[in-house]
C-alpha cells in the first residue's frame, strides 16, 4: 500500500501495493467504500437540518459510529488481516457481503427505532449488528488460525479485541433505547465507552502500526510491533475496568482504568511519533492522523478527570458531553477521513497513473482543510456565544464536505476505470508536490475562516441580544429600558436567587460560573443559555418582564438540589390591549355538541404488572364555554388518564415527554427514592418510572418539574387507584378530580402570577367547568353508588357533598371513617390538595341530585354537576 518509491517501503510493514489494472478486489472497495461516505452524507444533511428534526444529537452519533464506522472497521479491518496475515481474501467476498448487509440492515433499524419512537425496531436492529460483528469476529478468528506466523499478527489480536468490545456494548445500547430508569446514567457511560474506545480506538490503534509509516512513506520504528504487543493487554485491562468502575459507579476503578487505556494509548503512539520525527507529515492523510491522536490523548485526559470529579454516575454522564465531542469529531471522524482519502485510491487499482491522480484529487487544499476542521473544533468547544458555536459547526460540516465531494468524484472515476496519461503522472513526486503544495497558505487560509466564522458568530450574538422582544409576549407595554444583572452559579446555587425588574424593563442576565460542574439558565419563558462551563460566561436576553418569571438549571437534578431563581416585577403593569386573560362564565352552556369527559372508573386490569406509556403533550383546550388554554398534559387530556390496581401489583410507567420544555413525574402511590425516577427530562427523551403499590387509596400523580405549582395548575396531574383489600361491588363507579384554573390570555398557558396568588379564574372537576351541570352522571334508584374523589389542588381544598343525600360509607386517605353498617354517616368529605378517598351512597327517589364543593366560592366558580337519578 505504498504510493511512493520502492526504497521507501518499510520491509513488511504495509499490506501490498493496489496498483495495476483493475480487479475484483477493486470493485469490491469501489462498492463498499459507498457505505460510510453514504452515512457521512447523511451526516451533513442532520446537521442542516437538525433544529427540525428530533432527536438528531442521537441520530448524529449513530451515523457516525454505528454506520460510517462500523462499515469502515467491518472492510478493512478485514482488508489489513488478510496482508498482514498474507491470507488471500476469496475471489467473491459472499461472506463479507452478507455480513455488511446484515449491519447495514440493523444500522437502518436502530436509526429508524431511535428517531421514530420504535424502541423494539431499535433492539432488532441492535440484535443484527450483534449477529454481523460476532460473525466478523468469527471470520477473523478462523483467519488467525489458518495462517502462519507473521510479523504484525498483533494487528488481528487488537481486530479481535475491539470486535468484543463492540458485542458487549451492543446490548447495552439496546437496553437504554427500551428502559429508562436510575440505571440509565451508568449504562450510558458504559455503552459509550466501550464502543468508542473498544470497537473504535483499539482498531485505529493497530491499525496504525502499519498504516502510519505507510502514509509517510517512511521505514517503521524499531520496537513498534513489540511496543503494540505489550500495549494491548493493559489496554484491554483498561477496558474492564473502566466498564466495571462505570457500571458499579466505582469511580477511581472507573478512572483507573481510562488511564490505564491512555498509557497503552501513548505505548502505540510513541513509535508513531519516532516516524514523524524522521519524516513528518506533508498530507492531508498524515496531518489528519496525527491531529486526530492529539484529540484522542486530550479527551482520555478530560474523560479521567471528569470521572474522578464527578459526584455521581448522573453528574458523570451530564459531563460526558466534554469527552465526547472531541472524540468523536476530533478523533473518531478525523481518522476515518484521512484514512480513507489514503486507502480509498490505492484499493481502487487502475494502475500508478490513476492511484496518484485520484490520491491527488483527495489531498487537494489539504492543509485549509485540517486546519479549519481543527481550529472550528477548538473554537466550539471552548465556551462563547452560542452563535459562535453554530457558525464553527458549520465550518465543520464544510470540512467534511470538502472531503466528500472529490472522494464521489473518485468512485465515479474508478467506475469509469479511467487512467491518466503518463505524461501527468511521470514525475514520482507529483504526489508529495499536489498534496502539500503550499501548506503555509493552507494554514493560514483555514485560520482566516476560523475567524471570520467567530467573528460573525460573535455579530450575530450581539445582533440577537439587541433584538427587541414583543411586548406581547410577555403581556407588558415595553418601557424601552434595559436593566442589566450579574449572576453567578456557584455551591449549586444562583447568586442571586431574585431579581427585581421594574415591570416593563427588558432584562438581560449576565452568568457566569464558578462552580467545579457545568450549569445552564432556563426560563419558564423559553428563554436560555448553553451549557456553561467552569469559569465561562453566557448572556441571556429574558425579554420584556410584565409578569413573574421563573428560572432554574437544566441539568439533572441541580434544579431540585435548589439551582432556581425567579424574576418578579416590581410593580403594577400595563397589559396591552389583547393579551388579558379571557372572560368565564360558570353558568353559560358549552353547547349541544359538547361532550364531557367520561367519569366512569376503569375496571382493575389482569394480571400484577400493569405497564403503561405516558406522553406529555401540550394542547389547546376548552375548559369553558369559549375560553381555550394551551395545557400542559398527560396523554392529552386534563386530568390524565386514571390507572388502577390492588395492594401488591407493580407499575411500570414509561413517560416520553413529545413536549416543548422538560416534565418529570410523581406517583404518590408508590414510594420510591425520587433522585432518578422524578427528575426532569428534556424534550425527547424517556424515562421509566416502576414502583409497588403498597398501599390502597386514590393518589395523585403529577408533573415533579419545578415550579410544579406551574406544572400541575396547567394541567399536569392525574389519579392513581389502588383497591383496598376485599372492596366491595357496587353496581356505579365515578372518579372526580377536583383542581383550579388559572386563566393567562385565550390559547396561552396558566397564569403563574395568579397561582402564585391563589386566585384561581374557576375551580373545576375533571378539567372542565360545571360539565357535569349539563351533562349529568346517571344513575337509577337503589343503586349503589361509589364515587371516588381527588383534590389535585393545587391550592384550594375540597369538601364534597351531593345535595339531598347521604354517605354511608366514606373512606378517607386509606382508612374507613364510615361503613354501611355503622349508625351514623356523613354530609361530606373534606379532602386537602393531593388528598383523596371515596363515598358510597344511594338514591332514595328519582330526580336530579346536584354535587358540589360546599366550598360555596368554588361551587359557584365552577365546582359543580349533577345525579340523573331515574
Amino acid at each position: 500500500m505504498n504510493p511512493g518509491p520502492a526504497r521507501a517501503v518499510p520491509r513488511g510493514s504495509a499490506p501490498p501495493s493496489a496498483g495495476g489494472t483493475p480487479t475484483g478486489r477493486a470493485g469490491w472497495h469501489r462498492r463498499v467504500a459507498a457505505l460510510p461516505l453514504g452515512y457521512l452524507a447523511g451526516l451533513v444533511v442532520l446537521g442542516l437540518a437538525h433544529p427540525f428534526l428530533p432527536a438528531w444529537r442521537w441520530t448524529a452519533i449513530h451515523l457516525l459510529l454505528l454506520g460510517a464506522v462500523s462499515n469502515a472497521v467491518l472492510v478493512w479491518s478485514a482488508h489489513f488481516a488478510a496482508a498482514v496475515l498474507r491470507t488471500p481474501a476469496p475471489a467473491r467476498r459472499r461472506a463479507e457481503a452478507a455480513r455488511l448487509g446484515i449491519l447495514n440492515a440493523g444500522v437502518l433499524a436502530v436509526l429508524a427505532g431511535g428517531t421514530a419512537d420504535r424502541p423494539w425496531l431499535g433492539v432488532g436492529g441492535a440484535a443484527l449488528v450483534f449477529a454481523a460483528v460476532a460473525a466478523h469476529l468469527a471470520g477473523l478468528a478462523r483467519r488467525l488460525r489458518r495462517a502462519l506466523p507473521a510479523r504484525f499478527t498483533v494487528t488481528v489480536h487488537y481486530y479481535l479485541a475491539a470486535a468484543v468490545a463492540l458485542l458487549a456494548g451492543v446490548p447495552v445500547g439496546a437496553w437504554m433505547l427500551v428502559v429508562d430508569d436510575a440505571l440509565r446514567p451508568r449504562l450510558l457511560l458504559f455503552h459509550a465507552h466501550v464502543n468508542v474506545l473498544g470497537w473504535v480506538t483499539l482498531t485505529v490503534l493497530g491499525t496504525l502500526l502499519t498504516l502510519w509509516p505507510t502514509v509517510l512513506r517512511a521505514r517503521m520504528a524499531d520496537g513498534a510491533v513489540r511496543a503494540a504487543t505489550v500495549a494491548l493487554p493493559p489496554a484491554v485491562a483498561g477496558l474492564v475496568l473502566l466498564g466495571a468502575g462505570v457500571l458499579a459507579w466505582w469511580r477511581f476503578v472507573a478512572a483507573a482504568g481510562l488511564l490505564l487505556f491512555a498509557v497503552a494509548a501513548l505505548l502505540v503512539l510513541r513509535p508513531a511519533l519516532a516516524v514523524a520525527r524522521r519524516r513528518p507529515p506533508d498530507t492531508f492523510a498524515g496531518w489528519s492522523l496525527a491531529a486526530a491522536s492529539g484529540w484522542l490523548l486530550a479527551a482520555l485526559a478530560v474523560g479521567a478527570v471528569t470521572l474522578l470529579s464527578a459526584g455521581g454516575p448522573d453528574v458523570a454522564a451530564d459531563r460526558f458531553d466534554a469527552v465526547l465531542l472531541p472524540l468523536l469529531v476530533g478523533f473518531v471522524a478525523q481518522v476515518l477521513v484521512g484514512s480513507l482519502s489514503h486507502l480509498l485510491p490505492m484499493a481502487l487499482g487502475g494502475g500508478p497513473g490513476p492511484v496518484r491522480r485520484r490520491t491527488a484529487l483527495l489531498q487537494r487544499h489539504g492543509a485549509q482543510r485540517v486546519v479549519t476542521a481543527n481550529a472550528a473544533l477548538a473554537a466550539f468547544v471552548l465556551p462563547g456565544p452560542p452563535f459562535v458555536r453554530i457558525t464553527t459547526s458549520l465550518l465543520i460540516l464544510a470540512a467534511l464536505v470538502q472531503f466528500l465531494v472529490p472522494a464521489a468524484r473518485v468512485l465515479l472515476s474508478a467506475r469509469s476505470r479511467d487512467r491518466a496519461a503518463p505524461a501527468e503522472v511521470a514525475d514520482p513526486r507529483a504526489l508529495r508536490e499536489d498534496a502539500g503544495a503550499r501548506p503555509l497558505g493552507g494554514v493560514a487560509a483555514g485560520l482566516a475562516l476560523v475567524l471570520v466564522a467567530v467573528v460573525a458568530g460573535v455579530a450575530a450574538q450581539r445582533v440577537s441580544d439587541g433584538a427587541p422582544v414583543p411586548a406581547a409576549a410577555t403581556g407588558v407595554v415595553p418601557t424601552g429600558h434595559t436593566t442589566t444583572v450579574a449572576v453567578v452559579a456557584d455551591g449549586m446555587r444562583f447568586h442571586p436567587d431574585r431579581i427585581d425588574v421594574p415591570p416593563g424593563d427588558r432584562l438581560v442576565i449576565e452568568l457566569t460560573n464558578r462552580d467545579h460542574r457545568r450549569h445552564d439558565l432556563v426560563l419558564d419563558s423559553g428563554a436560555k443559555t448553553a451549557r456553561v462551563a467552569t469559569g465561562g460566561s453566557a448572556r441571556l436576553d429574558a425579554g420584556v418582564i410584565g409578569a413573574v418569571v421563573q428560572g432554574w438549571c437544566s441539568l439533572p437534578g441541580h434544579r431540585q438540589a435548589g439551582m432556581t431563581l425567579r424574576i418578579v416585577p416590581t410593580g403594577p403593569a400595563e397589559p396591552p390591549a389583547g393579551t388579558a386573560a379571557p372572560h368565564l362564565d360558570a353558568m353559560a352552556d358549552p353547547g349541544p355538541a359538547f361532550t364531557a369527559r367520561d367519569a366512569a372508573a376503569p375496571a382493575v386490569p389482569p394480571g400484577r404488572l400493569h405497564r403503561r406509556e405516558l406522553h406529555v403533550r401540550e394542547v389547546q383546550r376548552e375548559v369553558a364555554p369559549g375560553v381555550r388554554q394551551r395545557l400542559w398534559t398527560f396523554d392529552g387530556t386534563v386530568p390524565g388518564p386514571v390507572l388502577r390496581g390492588r395492594v401488591g401489583d407493580t407499575f411500570e410507567i414509561t413517560l416520553v415527554n413529545d413536549g416543548t420544555v422538560d416534565h418529570g413525574i410523581d406517583f404518590h402511590a408508590g414510594a420510591v427514592a425520587p433522585d432518578q425516577v422524578m427528575r426532569p427530562i428534556d424534550p425527547g427523551q424517556r424515562l421509566t418510572y416502576r414502583f409497588t403499590a403498597t398501599r390502597a387509596g386514590i393518589w395523585m400523580y403529577h408533573c415533579s418539574t419545578m415550579p410544579m405549582l406551574h406544572h400541575i395548575g396547567n394541567g399536569m396531574y392525574g389519579a392513581v387507584i389502588i383497591d383496598p383489600p376485599d372492596l366491595p361491588p357496587v353496581d356505579r363507579e365515578y372518579v372526580l378530580v377536583q383542581s383550579e384554573l388559572y386563566l393567562g390570555p385565550d390559547g396561552a398557558p396558566g397564569d403563574l402570577a395568579k397561582m402564585q396568588a391563589e386566585r384561581p379564574d374557576a375551580v373545576v372537576f375533571n378539567g372542565y367547568v360545571a360539565q357535569y351541570a349539563h351533562r349529568p352522571l346517571p344513575a337509577r334508584t337503589g343503586e349503589r353508588v361509589r364515587v371516588w374523589l381527588l383534590d389535585a389542588g393545587p391550592n384550594r381544598d375540597s369538601s364534597f357533598h351531593v345535595v339531598g343525600a347521604q354517605f354511608d360509607t366514606v373512606y378517607r386517605e386509606g382508612r374507613w371513617e364510615n361503613r354501611p353498617a355503622d349508625p351514623g354517616g356523613a354530609q361530606a368529605l373534606q379532602l386537602g390538595p393531593a388528598a383523596g378517598g371515596f363515598v358510597e351512597l344511594t338514591f332514595p327517589a328519582a330526580g336530579h341530585y346536584p354535587f358540589v364543593s360546599h366550598v360555596m366560592v368554588d361551587a359557584e366558580h365552577g365546582a359543580r354537576g349533577l345525579f340523573e337519578v331515574r
